[in-house]
């Protein structure tokens, strides 16, 4: 038997291929800052939105108001301060020198730790964006929607990244970046409050305003006035021949002066704030702002038990009327439903008993009339009787018992009298409360003498 080779054929060895490095976005976009700075912009965001839901959740308007500021006031600073502190991470680590030596130029750098920053905070403002709007939209009445408004939100987040990297590379303070985020809540919150024609330039000037809707290419000359603000402000640091950055510097001197001069023009009035939906099986109609026409079942429902107690009384105003500038004559002013969250919330009456006070006060008052100085005593009585007959409340009743415990001798007096007018008109029989009433709600209630108010 022969000795085993020692020169055996063995398998031939093959040499795997290097692996190829990941690309440094995707490095920056999973790792790093960005993520942590668009979870905190997600969650700052979902909880102005979450706490102040009955503010905006049920108007167009007012959601898109409150989805563009809080984007503004809260993502911009965020993101100047985000920015700020990814712009100084080289100095930090001491790896400034090494960069500087590196292949790719200045401005890739910059783009490529920015970029993925950016693109995170714009996704998560594009998801609460996308939330505001569903979560307003089982209540809200169709029309006064810009679908372009988040293109200006989102391109302020682009230019605060990178107006906060730059400053972050040449600032070497650890504290830049919460100064650069509190400066920029302080510009942004100045701009959206000045008189003066700059507050056009800031990102929403119409933030405040609720009966306005933005025409639909203001967020895109917005975009394009702060995009370019921030490329010349990169340019400036990282080109080479920095005489380029005057190419976006004079993109964004057209664009700041077309929003200046364009003004006003940059919104709208809603046109649905100037019409009205009725419900007309009850007298007085009951009219609420087109902009909340689809609550008209829900505000009519809520008044329904002042409507019937008003049945077959005459004289009565032709409608509860929801117009800016208040009722016309022979009409009578609904309760305010703008701005929400006092008397709806979520397309319902809050208060249901309290509205039905405020209606028959509205009715009562008579806002056509022109200003009383000194309502007379018997009339006052007899407005109250009235009142509270029509709309029953548990708190004013409440007030008006811890009232008749505490009274001096001549309060004690006043509300003995309210109290016997009050069962004076309870004690009516329908057809007699009827006629007293068609005569209280007579033509000429203006400036009525005591002698002029029927008595109770």
């Amino acid at each position: 038997m022969s000795a085993p080779s020692l020169l055996e054929d063995r398998p031939a060895t093959t040499t795997a291929p290097p692996r190829r490095a990941p690309h440094p976005v995707r490095a920056e976009l999973l790792r790093g800052l960005a993520p942590w700075a668009g979870a905190a912009l997600a969650a700052a965001l979902g909880t102005l939105l979450y706490n102040t839901a009955d503010t905006w959740q049920g108007s167009w308007t007012d959601t898109m108001s409150m989805l563009r500021s809080g984007g503004v006031m809260i993502g911009g600073p965020l993101a100047l301060a985000a920015g700020c502190w990814q712009g100084g991470r080289e100095r930090r680590r001491g790896t400034d020198v090494l960069r500087a030596a590196a292949v790719r130029g200045p401005l890739a750098q910059l783009l490529v730790a920015a970029l993925p920053l950016a693109c995170w905070l714009v996704v998560a403002y594009g998801l609460t964006f996308v939330g505001g709007l569903l979560a307003s939209r089982p209540y809200a009445t169709p029309g006064g929607i810009t679908p372009t408004a988040f293109a200006g939100s989102a391109a302020v987040l682009v230019a605060c990244v990178l107006i906060g990297q730059v400053v972050g590379g040449l600032a070497p303070w650890r504290l830049a970046a919460p100064l650069l985020g509190v400066a920029g809540y302080g510009l942004f919150g100045l701009a959206g409050t000045t008189r003066s024609g700059l507050r056009f330039l800031g990102p929403a000037p119409e933030a405040f305003r609720r009966s306005v809707v933005l025409v639909w290419w203001h967020p895109f000359l917005t975009a394009g006035w702060v995009l370019a603000l921030a490329a010349a402000v990169v340019l400036v640091r990282t080109a080479r021949r920095r005489w380029t950055a005057l190419v976006p510097l004079a993109a964004a001197a057209v664009a700041a002066t077309l929003l200046v001069q364009v003004g006003d023009g940059l919104s709208r009035p809603d046109p649905r704030a100037r019409r009205q939906a009725c419900a007309t099986d009850s007298v007085p109609q009951v009219c609420v702002n087109a902009k909340f026409a689809r609550q008209l079942p829900e505000v009519a429902e809520a008044l329904r038990p002042l409507t019937d107690r008003l049945k077959g009384v005459e004289n009565l105003p032709v409608r509860f009327a929801d117009l800016p500038g208040g009722p016309a004559a022979g009409e009578a002013a609904l309760p305010m439903l703008s701005p929400l969250g006092w008397s709806l919330v979520r397309g319902r009456v809050a208060d249901p008993e309290r509205y039905r006070w405020e209606a028959a006060m509205a009715l009562i008052d008579g806002h056509d009339c022109p200003f009383v100085r000194r309502t007379p005593e018997k009339v006052a009585l007899v407005d109250d009787a009235v009142v509270r007959w029509l709309a029953p409340n548990h708190v004013r009743d409440t007030m008006r018992k811890d009232s008749l415990a505490h009274a001096d001798k001549a309060d004690l007096r006043r509300l003995k009298a309210e109290q016997r007018a009050y069962d004076h008109l309870r004690a009516m029989s329908p057809a007699e409360r009827r006629a007293w009433l068609s005569r209280y709600f007579a033509p000429e209630r203006c400036g009525r003498t005591a002698s002029e108010v029927p008595s109770l």
